[in-house]
């Protein structure tokens, strides 16, 4: 399906004046084809966070650089709300022709869908391409205005789906304070990942005197099979790569994805533009001689550290978790970020300090009977999710877990332990 721009200004604003917004202007929504239609100073103003995924600049570059493709599944549809001609709410949103690049699973859904004889794509997704990141995802600024707005904006995206006769629409990685913007009839979703929280360390050794003696020991074994390898380790921002440099990172990302069956969608002229967006990209490289034989990618904003992609020509014992965890911790805690998000999945982050967070999506499904199935499935689904969550934390890698855990605190470092 071709997305279309639209403007409807009597059908948003009886949407907008039902949700209890004041509206002595017109006020309408409109569907664009691509973000370079909206006005990046007055989209960033919206974002109410230095979230760089939700940046106006981090998603044109994807857009214009070959990434976000129909026969990939991907077309904008991005909404926004303006009075007048002046951009006062917005989302991210695309029409998508497949699950992938979403990382909140629903193929099951796709195909008891189509099993019943339903077309479940394409659908709506409110979300960043190939980031299961949390983040804004109802952009209305931060004044009084801001909640009404973000229902406004929930709303139209229902309303489109409905009207194009969708099967869905869906909201991944929500923010906590969004949720509140989705009524009953959109279905809650969670999900774990890992997190490294920044408890003031002077230094990695004062992190990693807060693990237990076993987890300490593994990650110093780690550390030292690497630093034994005889490659060089360093740390670049992205502005300072040659495009060489950028298309030998491109490679190896490419290699990896491509060695373990998956669909490598990022392209050499996105890589290379992270460049232009000044300190956001961050990398941890490895040198064989003159020649970067491995790579960790990281984006960061916000205070926030985000690990993305790796990719290797070697296999060095110790090396994946050294540039993907080890280098991404010591660069937090050298500039004092809060938080570092190594990326969805993996249990074996826990072992290296990551502790499970949970993630939030809200999903609209259009037929009814669909919609109470599926609520039904996922009542299911949150107990286990909250069974799991629980164990994962019963196994804290923190020296004081235990302790935390009788007293009914969450596991973590509750202070500096290093000398």
């Amino acid at each position: 399906m071709q997305p279309r721009p639209r403007e409807s200004g009597s059908e948003s604003e009886s949407r907008i004046r039902d949700k209890g917004i004041h509206n002595p202007l017109m006020l309408t929504t409109r569907f664009h084809d691509a973000i370079a239609e909206l006005p990046a100073a007055a989209w960033d103003a919206l974002r109410g966070e230095d979230n760089p995924f939700v940046s106006h600049a981090f998603l044109a570059t994807l857009e214009r650089s070959g990434c976000i493709r129909a026969d990939w599944g991907w077309q904008p549809h991005h909404v926004g709300i303006y009075e007048r001609d002046r951009l006062i709410a917005a989302a991210p949103l695309y029409f998508k022709g497949n699950s992938h690049g979403e990382f909140v699973f629903d193929f099951g859904w796709a195909r008891a869908w189509q099993q019943a004889g339903g077309e479940y794509y394409p659908k709506l997704l409110n979300g960043v391409p190939y980031s299961p990141v949390t983040g804004p995802r109802l952009l209305a600024g931060r004044d009084g205005q801001t909640a009404l707005l973000q229902r406004a904006l929930a709303e139209a995206m229902r309303g489109e789906a409905e009207e194009l006769g969708l099967s869905s629409v869906h909201a991944n990685f929500l923010e906590a304070a969004e949720a509140e913007a989705f009524d009953e009839d959109w279905l809650a979703r969670s999900d774990v990942q890992f997190h490294w929280h920044n408890h003031g360390y002077r230094h990695f050794p004062a992190f990693l005197a807060t693990l237990n003696h076993k987890k300490r020991k593994n990650i110093l074994r780690e550390r030292e099979q690497v630093a034994a390898s005889g490659l060089a380790i360093e740390w670049r921002g992205g502005n300072s790569l040659s495009l060489l440099e950028w298309r030998r990172v491109h490679a190896l990302y490419e290699a990896t994805f491509d060695a373990k069956g998956n669909h490598a969608a990022l392209t050499a002229a996105f890589f290379s533009h992270l460049g232009d967006l000044g300190q956001t990209a961050q990398l941890a490289l490895a040198r064989d001689g003159d020649t970067i034989v491995a790579m960790a990618l990281f984006i960061q904003g916000g205070g926030v550290l985000y690990g993305r992609y790796w990719g290797a020509s070697v296999d060095v014992p110790g090396l994946h978790f050294e540039l993907c965890y080890y280098r991404g911790i010591d660069y937090a805690i050298a500039q004092g970020l809060k938080r570092f998000e190594p990326g969805a999945q993996g249990e074996h982050k826990l072992a290296r300090g990551f502790l499970p967070v949970r993630t939030h999506s809200r999903h609209f499904l259009v037929n009814p009977g669909f919609r109470a199935a599926v609520a039904d499935a996922l009542t299911h689904e949150a107990e286990a999710v909250d069974g799991y969550a629980a164990e994962l934390l019963a196994h804290s890698p923190y020296a004081r877990s235990r302790e935390a855990a009788r007293e009914g605190n969450e596991p973590g470092p509750p202070r500096d332990l290093s000398p």
